[in-house]
């Protein structure tokens, strides 16, 4: 009897397995349905906007709509920690920048989800670099003369920033870090008020973001003396970076990227990056994404990882010893 029934076992598991492998694998059905894309910052906002255009064209690319879910508040940290813990079945992506995945985790006190652990890096999307402009009453041509102007006068010069532990913030504070400067930093609810006070000469100084900033710099109503990121903007072309400018491996960007929750399966994730990589190739998304301010960074999901965990690093290290509060 054991004998039969072992028998049967056997047949029964043999063709259990032959029907798994004739039946095609849930991941080689992907997508089936509409993708959720959770943009973690109001609609209307630049990483928005950028969330817009790419999802547009990665839906058209994968043959299924995706849908744009703002989930907003606490400067980003709700819309992150519904992506972590959200169905890690593909049909969830989420809208990862520098803000939620670098430096989130040295400001909160007890951050609902983990940058790292949290989160699968699908691809890095681009970089928006700030731009360094000062009042064209300031008497430095470069920033070479600006850091020996400040040097002179220490504690004289302000700089502008969107608001206390904002990116433009450790900007600043980064560029004091590595010139062995002291400036005053003062923070506004946003540009459009700093981008006046820097116009009238209220204040020195000013990590903008390049929007709203380029017009003031053709009109001359406002110097551009860098650019932040780790290479110069299309926009300014004609503008060197800082680390041109003589503080090398200086650089501070807003990046945005697409990850999703952690125990997504292997082959939705490299389905997605080969989308997001072909899609960044493309000449005219290039240009829809240049108009945002943002460079595109096409790469690898390991090479997102390696610039998350960097960038955690970096920024814990600025805002510790700058005394950073938000």
């Amino acid at each position: 009897m054991r004998k039969i029934l072992s028998a049967a076992a056997l047949i029964i598991a043999t063709l259990a397995a032959g029907f798994a492998q004739a039946q095609p694998a849930a991941d080689d059905k992907w997508p089936m349905r509409p993708i959720r894309f959770i943009v973690p910052f109001t609609a209307g906002s630049s990483s928005d906007i950028v969330a817009r255009i790419v999802g547009q064209k990665l839906g058209e690319r994968l043959g299924q709509s995706i849908v744009v879910d703002n989930r907003v508040g606490a400067s980003g940290n709700i819309g992150t920690e519904a992506v972590a813990r959200a169905e890690p079945d593909g049909y969830t992506i989420g809208l990862a920048n520098t803000s939620t995945h670098a430096v989130a985790s040295s400001l909160a006190a007890s951050l609902p989800y983990d940058p790292v652990k949290d989160f699968v890096p699908v691809a890095m999307i681009g970089a928006s670099p700030f731009v360094m402009a000062v009042y064209p009453g300031v008497p430095a041509k470069s920033v070479q003369e600006l850091i020996a102007l400040a040097k002179t006068k220490p504690k004289t010069l302000s700089y502008a920033s969107a608001g206390p532990a904002s990116l433009a913030h450790l900007s600043g504070a980064l560029f004091e870090k590595m010139a062995g400067l002291e400036l005053i930093h003062v923070p506004y609810r946003g540009s459009a008020q700093s981008v006046l006070d820097l116009v009238e000469g209220r204040v020195q100084i000013q990590f903008g973001t390049l929007a709203p900033t380029l017009p003031l710099i053709r009109d001359g109503k406002v110097r551009a003396l860098a650019i932040t990121g780790a290479k110069r903007n299309a926009t300014l072309p004609d503008v060197p970076t800082v680390a041109e400018s003589g503080l090398p491996g200086y650089e501070s960007s807003l990046w945005a990227a697409i990850v999703v929750p952690t125990g997504t399966p292997p082959a939705i994730v490299a389905r997605l990056n080969r989308e997001v990589v072909a899609l960044l190739s493309d000449p005219e998304m290039v240009g829809s994404l240049g108009k945002q301010g943002l460079d595109t960074d096409p790469g690898t999901p390991e090479a997102l990882a390696a610039r998350i965990r960097t960038d955690v690093e970096k920024w814990r290290d600025i805002i510790q010893k700058a005394g950073i509060r938000r």
